[in-house]
């Protein structure tokens, strides 16, 4: 077969491609907004939020492979959630399904022979099926306990065969339940960080707590020393600054080598640091995110922060060099 090439032709096949499938998203997005595939969703989320088990997410062919992807994106942001084959289910894998879990079934034509035996089994045993397909009337969507239409689309495909934009609103349908149901649970970033330890992800959602100096290692002065002990303290520590504190340990004011040298020239070093402290230093706390923490650290051009505890009480120091290190820049 010849094969013919023009400078530009497939780059505008690959920017019809987007096209059609923005228009598919564009008709989802549609779809989302009437009352009928509204109210499936927030009835779907509601399921799942609901259950004591987990979300079994099935499917098959090119629907499968975004069975996965829902499910691996639900298990990464606090919804327990697997993938079941349709083939392995029926020759045992049923038993994976409990009365206590949901069952999400993915099939656009919504006639995925494959898929029976889950269907069945789901009736039989009363376990509640979610089926997304743009079939309302298949043999799926009517075995369903809640039914998400989705909207029929052209595929990119030119012979308009392979799943292209159908597979598109598959998945974004998919990351719109795991989304909501981010929501629906008050999943937070400290939770999120339980499930992503590793690699840069870990690092950014790393907290201030892991990584600050605390004890001896915080450069600190009462509020009636000197301007010479509080230089002495500055020195013996390697933050480029001390803390100012009071009696029971707050936090009041810090004493940085910015101010150092706008005032050792002028004032007298037995001044009371007080006279010369920055009253306000900037802080966070042991639970801030490294990542929010440089963008804080950036905001105010400044180089270290304390960290205080909820009373406001000195607990901790952490430099941006420490931030850096971790890998989060």
């Amino acid at each position: 077969m010849k094969v013919e090439v023009l400078q530009g032709r497939y780059a505008s096949s690959a920017l019809k491609t987007l096209d059609i499938e923005l228009q598919a998203l564009e008709i989802l997005r549609e779809a989302l907004q009437a009352p009928a595939l509204s109210r499936s969703v927030d009835a779907a989320i509601r399921t799942i939020a609901a259950t004591r088990g987990r979300v079994i997410i099935t499917g098959m062919g090119k629907s499968g492979h975004v069975a996965r992807k829902i499910a691996a994106t639900m298990c990464s942001t606090g919804t327990s959630a697997l993938y079941l084959h349709p083939g392995e289910a029926s020759h045992g894998d049923l038993g994976i399904i409990t009365r206590e879990d949901v069952v999400l079934a993915i099939t656009w034509s919504g006639e995925t022979t494959e898929l029976g035996d889950i269907l069945q089994y789901c009736r039989r045993y009363g376990v509640p099926l979610i089926v997304a397909t743009s079939q309302a009337d298949s043999t799926a969507a009517r075995a369903a306990d809640i039914c998400l239409i989705m909207p029929t689309v052209r595929e990119a495909c030119p012979n308009e065969l392979a799943p292209t934009s159908s597979t598109t609103l598959q998945i974004v349908l998919g990351d719109a339940l795991a989304v909501a149901l981010i929501e629906a649970r008050g999943f937070t970033p400290s939770d999120f960080r339980i499930f992503h330890p590793g690699g840069r992800l870990g690092v950014q959602l790393s907290t201030i707590g892991q990584i600050m100096g605390t004890g001896d290692e915080i450069p600190r002065v009462t509020r009636g020393a000197s301007l010479t002990s509080a230089t002495i303290e500055m020195s013996r520590k390697r933050y480029g600054c001390t803390a100012v504190v009071d009696e029971a340990g707050m936090l009041i004011g810090a004493f940085t080598d910015g101010d150092l040298r706008r005032c050792i020239a002028v004032h007298d070093l037995n001044d009371d640091i007080a006279l010369h402290m920055s009253p306000q230093p900037v802080t966070v706390t042991a639970d801030t995110l490294a990542a929010e923490a440089l963008k804080t650290l950036n905001d105010h051009a400044v180089s270290v922060l304390f960290v205080v505890d909820d009373a406001g009480m000195l607990i901790g120091i952490v430099h941006m060099h420490d931030i850096v290190r971790m890998g989060v820049a």
